[in-house]
């Protein structure tokens, strides 16, 4: 199955094992915890950079249109939540005495705009909202922005669950929350690739993933909420339970 992740064009594959022992059962969860909530049902999926977060929450939202009719289904990632290109160029970190540019971390936590997404989710609990988009084409925030409204709401991003200052409280938005672990040694290489076809070559993007990448996996994995669900990114690269 095709999919347009962030302006790329990625092909899904899962196992039928995936499907029907991991993916429809968990819809089939969603379903039933919405039908006895009986407003909209806020789900958190946060997983290290490279584990395919936003593929699965896509086809997911596929997969749930195909079996179920009960509700809307709509997935969405935080990612439109980046601050600006020409913010994240002009504003610095301080890190162990070290001056640090923005953009040399893009990913990390410092580099989104938390309050503003954190203001979103406290609308969406009542109200549909205009979600911000980003485009991995240009590497910076769209300027379209998309309705989100469904009964079940998605929402994907690394660091939903991250339980220090500022977005410690985002947890409290959700109605359910699934975490994906894994090796971090199979990470590497993935997000190496994701960033070479945004255009850089391959020793720009080992250096990115050395100064940004392998800190935000670690941090992720290290300093994460307990989640409702736990999965895992096997090493054939499967998602089972745990």
């Amino acid at each position: 199955m095709k999919l347009n992740v962030n302006g790329f064009i990625i092909e899904a594959n899962y196992t039928e094992q995936e499907i029907h022992s991991v993916f429809l059962p968990l819809l089939n969860e969603l379903t039933e915890r919405r039908r006895r909530k009986g407003e909209r049902l806020i789900v958190f999926l946060a997983a290290p950079p490279g584990t395919g977060k936003t593929t699965l929450s896509l086809y997911l939202e596929k997969l749930y249109s195909e079996h179920f009719s009960s509700f809307s289904f709509q997935s969405i990632s935080i990612d439109g939540f980046h601050h600006r290109r020409d913010y994240l160029l002009s504003h610095y970190m301080t890190e162990d005495d070290d001056r640090i540019l923005l953009n040399d971390i893009k990913g990390s936590p410092e580099t989104f705009d938390v309050d503003g997404l954190k203001m979103a989710l406290q609308t969406l609990e009542n109200e549909p909202v205009l979600w911000p988009l980003y485009d991995r084409n240009t590497h910076d925030v769209s300027e379209s922005k998309v309705k989100v409204d469904a009964d079940i709401i998605l929402i994907e991003g690394n660091w939903l669950l991250l339980n220090e200052a500022a977005w410690q409280e985002l947890a409290d938005y959700s109605d359910y929350s699934i975490f994906i672990h894994t090796d971090e040694t199979l990470l590497k290489a993935r997000l190496i690739e994701r960033k070479m076809r945004g255009g850089v070559s391959w020793e720009e993007a080992g250096r990115f993933y050395e100064q940004s990448d392998s800190k935000n996996v670690k941090r992720v994995l290290e300093n994460h909420h307990d989640p409702d669900l736990t999965l895992y990114l096997n090493n054939k690269k499967e998602i089972v339970k745990g």
